[in-house]
């Protein structure tokens, strides 16, 4: 054999052997992407707790308002404290009580808001005594301040734990008799007055605690019933839709799967090998149109206007006009009808994601085409608030099965930016140097 013959024989086997290597990464990459189905997760947040803590919120937002306006009017007129303290000591309390009624009204913040009050107000009866010191006061009568013991209690069951919720039920009307004992020297027409005081607050407050709990007990109940429901319901429903795919799957792969088996045993040329890959490609296209029907066309070749043409008629269909830019030389040919057909579905899935996810917000599509090698880039972008590939459950094959697994089935590309300026998605092909 001559050295001509040797470097053609040995150039036309580094052709044959790159252009296994660009089927085999073309595969690898398909067979990457199309995730494993398994069973889908039921994370079902509290549905009815947060309503009904919406409700605790409210009603304790209005209750609290009617008190601390009677605790505001009585606070305007004559007081027990000292000159310099009426001031600073409405302002601990009541400040702390509008930011409370506040966040009950939006429903925001509730939490942090009831402690902040449920704090101040103790705070506010410790000074007590130093504000009323030397003043004679009535024990016939109680002071602006008692209208607000209840409100801290309940405060108390927004902000903590149910075991320092009893904490502070307890707590905060003990502490309001102390304070009033020692405002009034521990005379004995203060006790029984005092003790009635504390004895109202202690029921009432502890009425208001079982209350909260009941119905916080109750909407975990239903939560936790609820959430068994439809962890069953899901599992009977995921185990019909895997034997429904099963069979679908199994019909539509078993033909083209097998022969595409069989011609990669019996390959021993390039060219088999080549035929086997092409084979191989066309089964898993077969796999990312499955939701497609079984027409997909033609094989024959086509070229880029073509396939913005497909792309604004598909997104019709899908109840979505729009105009594709086109950046295409005058002859753009030699794309196969199966690289278009996948192009084309992938594209109008990202549109439809744009438009089911986004609103189609700044929603745009362009189609680039080039030749030598015959090349076509499509863009899909949106100004929506994007989303993190990563955090889309496996089973959700929208991106990873219909878009990213249908190119790379064709040999082809797919890159997805996504932020909170909107999502890009840059799908590409380029023909294989022979």
């Amino acid at each position: 054999m001559s050295r001509s013959a040797e470097a053609q024989a040995a150039a036309a086997a580094g052709s044959a052997a790159a252009a296994d290597a660009a089927d085999a990464a073309a595969l690898d990459d398909a067979w990457g992407h199309i995730p494993h189905i398994r069973g889908a997760s039921t994370a079902l947040g509290s549905f009815t707790r947060r309503r009904i803590e919406r409700v605790i919120t409210l009603a304790v937002g209005l209750g609290s308002l009617v008190l601390g306006t009677q605790a505001f009017v009585a606070a305007l007129g004559p007081s027990e404290e000292l000159d310099g303290w009426h001031l600073p000591l409405m302002l601990i309390v009541f400040v702390p009580l509008a930011l409370m009624l506040l966040a009950c009204a939006v429903g925001r913040l509730v939490a942090l808001a009831a402690g902040v009050f449920a704090i101040a107000y103790p705070i506010a009866l410790m000074l007590w005594p130093l504000a009323t010191a030397g003043t004679v006061a009535d024990p016939a009568s109680q002071p602006w301040i008692w209208y607000l013991v209840n409100i801290a209690t309940v405060a108390g069951v927004l902000a903590f734990p149910v075991h320092l919720q009893i904490v502070w039920t307890v707590f905060v009307p003990v502490l309001y008799g102390v304070v009033r004992l020692i405002q009034g020297g521990f005379a004995r027409d203060f006790w029984v007055t005092v003790l009635l005081d504390v004895s109202f607050a202690l029921i009432l407050g502890g009425m208001l605690l079982m209350l909260g709990w009941m119905f916080r007990s109750v909407a975990a109940g239903v939560d936790a019933a609820r959430g068994r429901a439809v962890e069953s319901f899901a599992a009977a429903a995921a185990a019909d839709a895997a034997e429904q795919e099963r069979v679908a799957v199994a019909a539509l792969m078993h033909d083209s799967v097998l022969a595409a088996l069989i011609a990669a045993e019996r390959a021993q040329s390039p060219r088999q090998r080549a035929l086997a890959a092409g084979m191989a490609q066309e089964a898993l296209t077969r796999l990312a149109n499955t939701e497609r029907g079984a027409e997909e066309g033609s094989d024959a070749a086509t070229d880029a206007a073509a396939i913005a043409d497909g792309i604004e008629h598909t997104a019709e269909e899908l109840g979505v006009p729009l105009t594709v830019e086109r950046s295409i030389p005058p002859k753009v040919e030699g794309i196969p009808g199966r690289v278009a057909r996948a192009l084309v579905l992938a594209a109008a899935q990202a549109v439809a994601n744009a438009v089911q996810h986004a609103d189609g917000a700044g929603l745009t599509v362009s189609v680039q085409g080039g030749v030598a090698p015959v090349r076509v880039r499509i863009e899909i972008a949106d100004t929506g608030g994007g989303f993190v590939l990563e955090d889309v459950p496996e089973d959700r094959l929208g991106i990873r099965a219909s878009v990213i697994a249908r190119v790379a089935a064709v040999g082809g590309t797919t890159r997805i930016r996504s932020n909170a300026d909107g999502t890009h998605v840059l799908l590409s092909w380029r023909e294989v140097d022979s």
